[in-house]
């Protein structure tokens, strides 16, 4: 069988591209590569696609280094619309080599300029098929401002919030301070248009604040102040496939004495946290997860894949924190581990997501 070509790209200019880094080295190593011929292109922090080595063991998760996109001085060159598709590269010295011609983009991007929607109109314009979320569920899942604004549309109950904006903070910090007082405690800070928990704050007294909004203005200037919810947390993954969407067994976060699900306890195997899946529910209590996580998806028109993340409350309400579309694949990720748990390898379901865009 003529192997079809798969573009993994990864790395890229936020403040995850050591996450994106090292998910791609969990996907180059589980990737079948008796279906698909495979080109790794990584993006530098500054945004220049490099050709890079296939060589998962580069791009290990390692938390005394993170891995990294470096600059080794080659340049990719996509293909233009309407053309071949053949992917090219310029060497340092100038001369240009073909790669083969691209069946498929893989863009394992988290954060801005990757999992915002701007990447996915760039293959877009190129007319390159891409796996995952297209333009508006990219967009609209990476402003948590907006994504609240979609599910609430759509009759789905999320935390209160209030959005606070630098400028305005900076113009009447008191009003605002009012509104957000309204919340109560304890409360979570989180940059509007960030991901990995970067940024993100956890305020049990008002005196905490000013300084949990300038971590998280850090990365946006428009931020998040929402009330702090009392349940399990649950994250449930969400597959587009050929006939229908569907929803794999739910896992949970459990915290014992880590004060939320951070970035060292997401990435970096920090005390205080298991990623447990499929998670300790009543099958009733998983039709629900897994009923909400699919409205979820649709409230957004998703497209490919997504980790749904919400929470169980003690009355038994379902309340949702957040859509993913571009979940973690690093080996302790939430992601595929629920899929696992549902029955389908990690290969497999990498074999899914590039079927489902190549469908598209």
């Amino acid at each position: 069988m003529d192997r079809q070509t798969v573009v993994v790209l990864f790395g890229g200019r936020s403040s995850e591209h050591s996450i994106s880094s090292a998910t791609a080295g969990g996907v180059l190593a589980a990737i079948d590569r008796d279906r698909y011929a495979v080109i790794p292109v990584g993006i530098t922090r500054e945004g220049a696609f490099v050709l890079e080595e296939d060589d998962p063991a580069k791009f290990a998760l390692d938390a005394a280094k993170l891995p990294e996109v470096v600059d080794n001085g080659t340049r990719v060159r996509w293909p233009e619309p309407g053309g071949d598709r053949m992917l090219r590269v310029a060497a340092p010295d100038g001369s240009t080599v073909d790669l083969g011609e691209v069946d498929v983009v893989l863009p394992i991007l988290h954060g801005t300029h990757g999992e915002d929607g701007t990447i996915q109109g760039f293959f877009d314009t190129l007319e390159v098929p891409y796996a995952g979320g297209g333009v508006l569920d990219s967009a609209l899942c990476m402003d948590k401002h907006f994504m609240k604004v979609a599910l609430q549309a759509a009759g789905i109950e999320v935390a209160p919030w209030v959005t606070v904006r630098r400028r305005a903070w900076e113009r009447d910090a008191a009003a605002l301070r009012a509104e957000i007082e309204a919340l109560g405690m304890p409360l979570f800070v989180k940059p509007a248009r960030a991901g990995s928990s970067v940024g993100v704050s956890k305020v049990t007294d008002p005196s905490e604040l000013d300084a949990a909004l300038e971590v998280a203005f850090v990365e946006d200037e428009k931020v998040l102040v929402e009330t702090g919810i009392t349940g399990r947390e649950i994250e449930v993954a969400v597959l587009e496939g050929a006939d229908a969407v569907r929803a794999s067994l739910p896992g949970e976060i459990v915290l014992s004495s880590r004060g939320f699900y951070d970035f060292e306890g997401k990435y970096l195997g920090g005390d205080g946290v298991d990623v447990v899946c499929p998670a300790s529910l009543t099958e009733a209590e998983v039709a629900a997860v897994q009923d909400a996580g699919i409205r979820a998806f649709e409230a957004v028109d998703g497209k490919g894949f997504a980790r749904v993340d919400m929470f169980l409350t003690p009355e038994g309400h379902l309340v949702v924190n957040e859509l993913n579309t571009m979940p973690g694949f690093t080996p302790i990720s939430m992601f595929p581990k629920c899929w696992i748990a549902s029955g389908l390898s990690y290969r497999d379901l990498i074999t899914e997501l590039i079927e489902s865009a190549l469908r598209r």
